[in-house]
């Protein structure tokens, strides 16, 4: 277990976000990662996140159901146990695709400690069902099955929402997260082009705000083998918004040095969790009829 580290401004520890940009086979994805994550334990990283669907990033249901596994014979999750073992660090897995049944997979995370035990595992509840202006199409619940369950995990230095990506854009789940006592907030993500030039960066820092947690989201970024462009721009966040590291484009690492007082100092600037109240539900409004625009 490591510790927090006392520096002339309190006691820190670094986080270091994998960037990828993974492709259709698994076995490449995972090195790519592997590299980068001993990049990262080599800046000192203490707490290492990759991004969602770290092991293959393919939207045809048959291809995808091809190439993966269920849990416990995914050689993707051995290796990433592995290498948390071999670098005695917490890793973060952001979400693998995993065999949950003949036709559908589980985008889930795992939280691996530093001796290789899996700590805590999430499955992504919000389901990415859209159709974009520019005419890309995502439908995640044909393909896979979602979560029912919020985790909230054990760090050395605090507790640990886990998310993942679509879950991003509903609040009341990063609200029940911080209620239950986290102080980080995890984001790992694939989010497309579009949306993330439109609405990454204020919705990370929305989640950190509103919760006085900090955010650690990693990111895929560029153009994939598929087809497909996702964003980039791995962020993190502190508990009073601002972005304290953030990548670019390309595959690589981003590291910081995590203030645990930041949170208290943002809490007791802005108490809003402890302010938070109850209330009745409206009955939802009824939809018209007919509806006539003059």
């Amino acid at each position: 277990m490591q510790s927090a580290t006392t520096t002339q401004g309190g006691a820190t520890f670094r986080a270091g976000l994998i960037q990828m940009r993974s492709g259709r086979t698994p076995a490449d994805n995972v090195d790519a990662a592997r590299r980068l994550i001993a990049e990262a334990k080599a800046g000192g990283a203490h707490y290492v996140q990759t991004p969602e669907m770290t092991n293959i990033l393919e939207s045809r249901r048959e291809a995808l159901i091809a190439k993966i596994t269920p849990e416990d014979a995914d050689p993707s999750l051995a290796a990433f146990r592995d290498t948390a073992r071999e670098h005695g660090l917490w890793l973060h897995v952001g979400s693998l695709a995993l065999k949950a049944s003949p036709d559908r997979a589980a985008n889930r995370g795992f939280l691996i400690d530093p001796s290789g035990e899996i700590a805590a595992r999430y499955d992504k509840i919000h389901m990415f069902d859209v159709d974009l202006p520019d005419g890309e199409s995502y439908r995640e619940s044909r393909n896979y099955v979602p979560g029912e369950r919020a985790v909230l995990a054990s760090l050395p230095w605090g507790g640990l929402g886990l998310t993942i990506c679509y879950d991003l854009r509903f609040p009341a789940l990063y609200r029940a997260l911080a209620e239950a006592g986290c102080t980080f907030l995890a984001v790992p993500s694939a989010f497309t082009k579009q949306t993330g030039e439109a609405h990454w960066h204020v919705l990370n820092q929305a989640r950190a705000i509103e919760n006085t947690c900090w955010v650690f989201s990693a990111a895929q970024g560029g153009r994939h083998e598929n087809g497909r462009d996702t964003f980039g721009h791995s962020l993190i966040v502190d508990p009073w918004g601002r972005v304290v590291a953030e990548g670019g484009i390309e595959p690589g690492v981003v590291i910081a040095d995590i203030d645990l007082a930041a949170t208290a100092a943002a809490r007791t600037r802005i108490p809003s969790l402890e302010h938070g109240r109850r209330f009745e539900i409206l009955e939802p409004l009824a939809k018209p009829a007919h509806l006539h625009l003059v």
